[in-house]
């Protein structure tokens, strides 16, 4: 049987991505995610706890990350989970890590201040412009082509991040 290796989650960087190189000059970026989650117990009180988890990105992405991101900025991030192991350095055995290799990375913040703004996805592209477009508040629950939705944002008008894409070209 094939098997199937997809995450999907949202929260707040706890860390300000580390952007490095690798010796072939191609760039990666680590850095953690916090994510909360709500729930009722049997006694019916709401229960809380948080996650913690490693985020590896690369390529433009990682830029983009080391860019237009800093502790505390809200994302969701889209990858597969990897395990890797190491021989402890005080030789005390191996050890594991768990992180999420990312594909896309959306980044959820207002556009305003510090905390990024826009998205970011499709690995091998990057973004061209001073920012990322981010939507207006009247845009949100509109479609592209809908009467009233405001592309001035988009870096080089309609063609900029979206290309020559209309609605019909998305899959959802």
């Amino acid at each position: 049987m094939r098997g199937f290796n997809r995450a999907i989650i949202a929260g707040n960087l706890t860390r300000d991505p580390e952007l490095r190189y690798t010796v072939n000059k191609k760039a990666y970026a680590r850095f953690g995610v916090a994510v909360n989650s709500r729930w009722k117990n049997a006694n019916g009180e709401i229960q809380e706890s948080t996650e913690y988890i490693n985020i590896v990105v690369w390529g433009p992405m990682a830029e983009n990350c080391g860019k237009y991101l800093k502790k505390g900025s809200p994302i969701l991030v889209e990858g597969s989970i990897r395990t890797s192991s190491y021989d402890a350095k005080d030789g005390s055995g191996k050890r594991y890590t768990t992180e999420i290799n990312a594909d896309n990375i959306v980044f959820l913040g207002s556009g305003q201040g510090n905390t990024g703004g826009g998205s970011y996805s499709a690995p091998g592209q990057s973004v061209s412009g001073s920012a990322p477009y981010m939507p207006s508040d009247e845009d949100f629950g509109r479609s592209i082509g809908e009467s009233g939705f405001s592309t001035s944002g988009f870096a080089d008008g309609n063609n900029g991040i979206l290309g020559n894409m209309n609605e019909s070209d998305i899959p959802f």
